[in-house]
């Protein structure tokens, strides 16, 4: 029988993090995925990257169903076509990243030593854009999204390795984005941790909440809700900070918008605790 979650009453009596605060990112990577491994005995560490398919039987035939013919497949050509496009200057994006972009996705997001900056995907699309004079592109979704859906599809198969170094920026970047996954906000007083960690596999409404480990494993999505709100065939992509914003919508509380640092902080937490995962992009969700 499906468990059903009493959304503000049941969720607010909950612990915030799980791990001490003393620990390090290897202890809580650990920590986070035997977690993981105990709550769900039934299912094989690399099936996390299917997210809530990988622990709903029922789900997961509607899910193969849909990939059979994905609803992405015209997109991530548009993204494959923009992604070989020259420049006006004849360059393209192959120029602006190790192995001309293609099997990278695994190492994003990094620690770039040089600027104490935390880099990800879609923020070194546009770097490279206005790097060769073009325009950057709008972050979330659109072309953007649909050009790093191509990148990441690249990837699959190849296992998440986020890296987080022994320097004191990183870690202060790694302990931002843990505090903000377990940090309560928002009207309703909830965390990310307490959908996707406390809560997962338990129902809000006819929503089943997906496990966090893997999480990132399949962005860019592809998001049928998505595509019903808007136009073409790029409507349903968005990256995982589109989907951070609205959790905190959903949460109602203050959203920081794509590639604000709180966010870039939060993808390289996620993203670190999901070591060892296969990229599975993109991913296509309700």
């Amino acid at each position: 029988m499906k468990k059903t979650m009493l959304l503000v009453s049941a969720v607010c009596m909950l612990a915030t993090a799980p791990f001490a605060a003393a620990s390090t990112p290897e202890e809580d990577m650990q920590a986070f995925r035997q977690y993981f491994k105990d709550r769900y005995p039934n299912t094989p560490f690399d099936d996390f990257q299917n997210g809530v398919y990988s622990i709903d039987a029922s789900r997961r035939i509607e899910w193969e169903s849909m990939e059979e013919f994905p609803p992405y497949e015209i997109g991530l050509e548009i993204g494959q076509q923009a992604f070989e496009k020259p420049f006006a200057n004849g360059k393209t994006y192959a120029s602006c990243f190790r192995n001309g972009g293609i099997n990278i996705r695994q190492h994003y997001p990094y620690f770039d030593a040089a600027t104490g900056q935390i880099k990800t995907l879609e923020g070194e699309i546009n770097e490279c854009r206005v790097k060769n004079g073009e325009k950057a592109l709008k972050f979330g979704s659109g072309e953007l999204a649909a050009v790093s859906a191509y990148m990441a599809s690249t990837s699959n198969g190849s296992r998440i390795n986020v890296v987080i170094p022994n320097d004191p920026r990183a870690l202060e970047w790694y302990d931002r984005g843990k505090q903000h996954y377990y940090a309560k906000r928002g009207q309703l007083n909830m965390s990310c941790a307490d959908c996707h960690y406390h809560y997962a596999g338990y129902n809000v409404r006819a929503d089943l909440l997906h496990p966090a480990l893997g999480d990132l494993s399949h962005f860019p999505v592809y998001r049928k809700k998505w595509e019903a709100r808007g136009n073409g065939p790029l409507a349903g992509f968005g990256t995982s900070h589109r989907r951070f914003n609205g959790c905190n919508k959903q949460v109602r509380a203050k959203g920081y918008g794509a590639q604000s640092d709180e966010y870039k902080a939060l993808e390289y937490f996620l993203t670190f605790m999901s070591n060892g995962i296969p990229i599975n992009a993109p991913g296509v969700r309700q």
